[in-house]
């Protein structure tokens, strides 16, 4: 159907309206619901404890439910259970009030069920909200302990990165769990690049929906002489290209070198004016501490280094390491 564009513009801005609508329904629907399963929580729990409830009453409760709204779904005696522990488990907490009545009652029970401290589940609940992650994405990220991997994070920031004009605290990470690019231990970076495009979605998920693909192999010219980017991304909440250089070997110095070829190239050609300065990752196999302190103490560009998993991390070794870190800052803040 060929339509005048004056008349398509107008067209698109009504579907934009329907979708706008309907998604503000869905919300709302979704508001009334969380907010519906916690005041029955709140009810159960007072019943527990006031009246003795136990799992038999509840189970009568369903059965009598299930007759009376046939219509209904949602009230087994397990789900209604789970009501009383979503309502025991943030009733002190009313500070994240809202935010639980973002989130569907799946991504809620998921959360409650995967996660054990408070600070974990105000973690992935601020995280789900603001990512709008479906049920598999917010699972891939529990899976992949999203959470100890953000509190244990010691990315090193070259000083033209941390003196930037944005803030870029949350948007990059010292470590990125790859496993789902199904990589053999030895692999190319060719074979490292070719799966990260295969698997896009899944990549810009473990790096924040932000990131918006922009090309592979990208070309930048200085000179006579082409130059090609590994990945081009474009970070939207820091308005910033962002050019990722792939290495399947250990950090070295030397890599730098290149790096800041290409974001001044950016900077110059590409980067659009009302846009920050572009910034660089290189994310190796590993990389020394030390050598990587050193080596951005002095890169006028704003980069970092990171490095890669190609399978899942022990969660339980993640977690052990995280209490090791929390005694020292407690021991630290007592001798001071």
């Amino acid at each position: 159907m060929q339509l005048d564009k004056s008349i398509e513009k107008q067209f698109e801005e009504i579907a934009n309206l329907i979708i706008t609508t309907k998604n503000k329904i869905f919300r709302d629907i979704n508001y009334n619901l969380i907010d519906l399963y916690w005041n029955l929580g709140n009810y159960i729990s007072n019943k527990v404890k006031s009246e003795g409830w136990g799992k038999s009453v509840v189970k009568n409760l369903s059965e009598y439910l299930i007759v009376k709204l046939p219509d209904s779904k949602g009230y087994s005696s397990q789900n209604l259970w789970r009501m009383k522990q979503f309502y025991e488990t943030y009733i002190k907490n009313e500070k994240l009030s809202a935010v639980l009545r973002e989130l569907s009652w799946t991504n809620n029970l998921l959360i409650i069920s995967k996660t054990k401290t408070l600070e974990e589940k105000e973690f992935y609940l601020r995280l789900t909200a603001k990512e709008r992650y479906s049920s598999r994405e917010l699972e891939r990220q529990i899976d992949s302990s999203y959470f100890e991997r953000v509190m244990l994070t010691d990315a090193k920031l070259s000083t033209a990165l941390r003196e930037l004009d944005i803030d870029i605290s949350g948007a990059f990470k010292d470590n990125y769990v790859l496993e789902f690019l199904n990589l053999p231990h030895k692999h190319s970076e060719l074979d490292l690049q070719k799966s990260i495009i295969e698997n896009l979605k899944s990549f810009i998920l473990e790096f924040g929906k932000d990131f918006t693909f922009v090309g592979q192999e990208y070309r930048v010219q200085i000179g006579n002489k082409d130059f090609f980017i590994d990945l081009l991304f474009f970070h939207r909440e820091l308005q910033c290209l962002v050019a990722i250089e792939l290495k399947t070997v250990e950090f070295q110095a030397e890599f730098l070198g290149k790096l800041n070829l290409y974001l001044e190239a950016l900077d110059r050609d590409v980067k659009k004016k009302h846009e920050n300065p572009s910034v660089g990752i290189i994310l190796c196999k590993s990389k020394d501490s030390d050598v990587v302190e050193y080596a951005l103490s002095r890169s006028l560009s704003p980069t970092l280094i990171a490095e890669y998993q190609t399978k899942l991390i022990d969660k339980k070794i993640l977690q052990a390491k995280l209490h090791e870190f929390a005694a020292l800052n407690e021991l630290n803040e007592n001798l001071e």
